[in-house]
Order: C-alpha cells, then structure tokens, then sequence
C-alpha cells in the first residue's frame, strides 16, 4: 500500500455540510439541458446505471432520463435500494447485465454512482465479454473504505464490516477491470475522499476531475456531458477524455498537484 493512500482520511466536516449543493445542481442540471443536448448523440447501445449506497433508480432517473434522450437504451438496475452486496445483490445485477446484453445484441456501457461503481467495476471483472466501458462516480475503490464519511452507514445498511486496511478484498478492488474505464470525481466531494476515486491512468482508464457535490454528481452537468462525451467513443476506438479548448475552463487537470 502506498504512503498516499495511507494518509487518506474521511473529506472535512465542511465538505460534508456542502453537500447540500446537490440540490442547486439538479437545478443547474435543469437549466444547462439546451446546452447539453450539444453532447455527441449515442449509438443506441444499451447502458445500466448503478445507484449509490441506500439509493434507488430513482436517483439516476434524471440521467437516464438525459442518456435516453441522446440516443442511448438507458436502464436502472432494478434491483430497489443499494443496501451493500447483500444475499442476492450480486447474482441480480449480473443476471441484469446479462440479460440486457443478450437482448440488445451488444456490449452494455455501465455507470456505477459511488457503492455502485465499485459494483460495477467488480460486474465488468466477471463478464467483460458483456461489457462495453466503465464508468465511475465518486466511487472509492481505490482507498481506505475508512477513508468515506459513509462507512458506518455501510455496515449499518449491508450488515457487513467494511475491509481492513491491507486486506486482499481491498487489493482487488483497485485492480482494474479489462474494459475502458473513467473515473469521474470531484475533490470538492463531501463523502469519500477523492484520492481513493481515481483510476491509475493508462491506454484503457482516465481520470476525470469536476467540481461539485458527492451527492451531485449524477447530475452535475459537468459530469453529464463527460459521461455522454465518453459513451459516444466507438466500441473498438475509445480515447481518452480531451480537454480541449472550452473544456479547460470547466474540467480541472486531474495530475495537477
């Protein structure tokens, strides 16, 4: 383990406070819809969403609500609450995945909102045949599960212990799944620390930093358009994300100190 993710800790109090901006970006999620419908239209492929820890599909409805709109066969996993990998939790969204997979005819893009990007990572390490691409919001896969103001929440919702630090659980979840895959964070985020939401770069992984809420990021605007730029690159083409011109201004250059 290295040094950096020792010294991660739990984000401040403050940013925990600050979470409440989750509202206003809905808002602005609402407001900027002119401008991201912009965004690369989609290839009708089929995406799964994931929600975060005790929520629901309706907390991705707004974004597969947008996905559906650009093109894309957008679903929610269906599967009620994230309560943590209870009995039946895995198998579900592996019989989710497969089943639109064979439906479709075509690799699933999936998108995992914190708890659920690590389910989803974790779903695309065991049927990358299945799956298109990654991508992760908020989701602390590669850090201390300590290193989160959502932990406790965690044992309490799933009735499990969260891993040690330096268990072989913890390992392999930041071993990377062998599909392209993107990391979106934030550093500004309330509830885990950002340090553990990145992806170790690489031809087939890219880190993509915004700014806003933990709770937000579903519907952060920044981060909707960089999920959309991301699902329109071609199945067998995938670039990394390109900060470009207008871009600089709204995406933070993630290897900045």
């Amino acid at each position: 383990m290295t040094a950096a993710s020792e010294a991660m800790r739990p984000p401040s109090r403050t940013l925990l406070f600050l979470e409440g901006r989750a509202l206003w970006e809905l808002g602005a999620f609402v407001g900027s819809l002119p401008l991201l419908n912009s965004a690369p239209r989609g290839d009708g492929h089929p995406v799964l969403v994931l929600p975060g820890l005790i929520a629901s599909d309706i907390s991705t409805r707004p974004l597969r609500g947008f996905l559906k709109g650009r093109g894309y066969s957008a679903h929610g996993w269906g599967l009620g609450r994230n309560l943590g990998p209870r009995e039946g939790i895995e198998d579900g969204m592996r019989e989710r995945l497969l089943e639109l997979h064979q439906r479709h005819g075509r690799k699933v893009s999936l998108i995992g909102w914190s708890l659920g990007g690590v389910f989803a990572r974790e779903l695309a390490k065991q049927e990358p045949q299945a799956v298109r691409q990654v991508i992760t919001l908020g989701s602390p896969f590669a850090g201390d599960p300590r290193a989160t103001n959502a932990w406790r929440v965690f044992e309490w919702a799933s009735g499990q212990k969260v891993p040690e630090r330096g268990s072989s659980r913890i390992d392999r979840l930041r071993e990377p799944p062998p599909v392209p895959t993107t990391a979106i964070y934030s550093r500004d985020d309330g509830i885990c620390a950002w340090q553990a939401c990145r992806e170790t770069a690489g031809p087939m992984a890219d880190n993509i930093e915004i700014i806003g809420s933990h709770c937000g990021l579903g519907h952060n605007p920044a981060a909707v358009y960089a999920i959309a730029d991301r699902l329109a690159q071609p199945e067998d083409g995938w670039k990394p994300f390109a900060r470009d011109g207008w871009k600089r201004a709204i995406y933070q250059d993630p290897d900045r100190a």
